[in-house]
């Protein structure tokens, strides 16, 4: 089957225009003028932005183990509606995690005929599996997860400084690349624990040291052992200078934040509606606006945040303890897979950020992160990875095909509707039509 699929507005790689976009294969074939359109063309409407399709490479889908918390057919079915056409799943909260190659085998047969959207996965790096990082790194992962402080699930362990370095100097060696969640547990048990249902008290418990310090150890591995790394969910505007001072110093680390840190503020979270609750928490409006600045434009220089990714951590509703709004017994964790880009989409609107500029925070810069050469762009040669975007229609979150609808962006109104969604080519109907991808290939 070849798609053809013409818009007065295309979003592509060298800016947005009106454009056809011809596919064969599964694959873009051409992109030629508007006019340029055979019979059967789908034409999109006039308030239609066609877009490449979304690259989230941060979503726990935590099949098999945890399943009931999130599941490969609800997440790519999540995925599918909200534009994103690849997800690369974490290798904790599913159980075994992906610390061996044994695991991800085990991971990949739970996944395989069920997804609706290609599928890639993340390996992890625990203590005593240093043995195991280059058979998972030849098995195809596109790269490593870490902690740096307790991970809230007992099968995996954080790395200390030593580990740390030792996981780095075998990762240089393949030059293959370490996300860390960076929170310094020094720093988190010297502050007062959360409890009950102050949202301000449970922010004191994760102050912004605790990700500027780990992030500092965490650079200061990468520039001795010359390693890649990379610092998922950024919520502290604090470490933005030291990770610039970073990048200039030629330290090879590159930087995400998330939809939730971008949306919400602080001040607004209500006492006792953990659906807010995440680690490293939302973080005051000052925050939200020095990380938009450093998506941006950096100061003047590059910017500091290379691209914006979900972080969907869902759980069961009873984990979330909504009963008792308790900020110390709830999961930390925001499902937010099929809102993310309304959700960016309505920041950047309202600060006068362009379309291409979320796209390539959005599919371009996760894809080139993890590896993934066929996604990321409207390009001849990529993978035929599309979606139909309404920019300006106005909607309330609800009906989310996550497994559990639990969010802090429930019965939010966000600008930017995605109405269709294809898969190399072929309009995502329900149908388990993805792929699981090795990096590098497609």
């Amino acid at each position: 089957m070849s798609l053809v699929v013409r818009a007065r507005r295309v979003v592509l790689p060298d800016g947005e225009r009106a454009a056809t976009v011809h596919t064969a294969d599964g694959r873009v074939a051409a992109v030629t003028a508007f006019a340029d359109a055979p019979a059967g063309v789908v034409t999109l409407a006039d308030d239609e932005v066609l877009l490449p399709g979304l690259v989230d490479s941060h979503v726990h889908v935590n099949e098999p183990g945890r399943t009931e918390w999130e599941g490969f057919a609800s997440a790519t079915a999540a995925a599918a509606a909200g534009g994103v056409t690849t997800v690369v799943d974490m290798p904790l909260n599913s159980v075994p995690p992906t610390t061996t190659v044994e695991a991800l085998r085990v991971k990949q047969r739970a996944a395989e005929e069920q997804v609706a959207v290609d599928v890639a996965f993340w390996g992890g790096a625990v203590p005593g599996d240093l043995d195991q990082l280059r058979p998972l790194h030849e098995a195809g992962v596109v790269g490593f997860k870490c902690f740096l402080l307790d991970s809230g699930v007992p099968e995996f362990p954080p790395l200390d400084d030593a580990g740390l370095r030792a996981a780095l100097a075998e990762l240089a060696a393949l030059d293959a690349l370490l996300v860390a969640h960076a929170e310094d547990a020094d720093v988190v048990a010297a502050a007062p624990p959360p409890a009950g249902a102050s949202y301000a008290a449970f922010l004191a418990s994760r102050p912004p040291a605790a990700e500027e310090t780990a992030i500092g150890r965490l650079v200061a591995a990468a520039r001795d052992t010359g390693a890649r790394v990379h610092v998922v969910h950024l919520a502290d505007a604090g470490a933005l200078p030291l990770l610039r001072e970073a990048r200039a110093a030629g330290v090879r680390v590159t930087v995400e934040t998330c939809p939730h840190y971008l949306t919400f503020a602080a001040e607004q979270v209500p006492d006792g509606d953990t659906a807010y609750k995440c680690c490293p928490p939302i973080r005051a409006a000052g925050h939200r606006e020095a990380l938009w600045a450093a998506l941006v434009d950096g100061h003047g220089g590059r910017p500091v945040i290379d691209m914006v990714v979900s972080d969907h951590s869902p759980c069961t509703p009873e984990l979330k303890r909504l009963d008792v709004g308790d900020f110390g017994l709830a999961w930390g964790g925001i499902a937010s897979l099929q809102v993310a880009l309304p959700a960016v989409w309505t920041g950047a609107r309202a600060r006068g950020v362009p379309l291409a500029r979320v796209v390539q925070w959005m599919s371009a810069a996760p894809a080139r992160l993890a590896g993934l050469p066929g996604k990321g762009a409207i390009a001849v040669g990529k993978d035929a990875d599309l979606v139909a975007f309404a920019p300006e229609e106005r909607r309330r979150v609800g009906a989310l095909r996550h497994r559990h609808p639990v969010t802090p962006y429930a019965g939010r109104e966000l600008t930017g509707v995605v109405r269709r969604t294809w898969l190399r080519g072929v309009e995502v109907d329900g149908t388990p039509r993805g792929r699981l991808l090795s990096r590098g290939g497609r």
